[in-house]
């Protein structure tokens, strides 16, 4: 036969709280060891980002422009 919840919960109906408290702690260590980038880093990590995007549009773009003239001699 199954159990109550009661009894399949060991933590019982008000752990649940403690649970929480728990959880928020562990999640405030947590952030303690997080190291956030400089500015410096941060301005060159964009760049870089957007310099990547910047190439792969356009490799994408002529790749486009060529599958469609093919395209376009293939069925006129």
């Amino acid at each position: 036969m199954a159990k109550d919840t009661a009894e399949q919960d060991p933590i019982g109906p008000t752990g649940w709280v403690q649970g929480v408290r728990d959880y928020v702690e562990d999640v405030q260590a947590e952030l303690r060891k997080v190291t956030f980038p400089q500015r410096k880093e941060a301005v060159a990590g964009t760049i870089g980002v957007l310099v990547v995007v910047a190439v792969i549009t356009l490799v994408l773009s002529v790749a486009d422009m060529i599958l469609a003239w093919g395209v376009g001699k293939v069925l006129p």
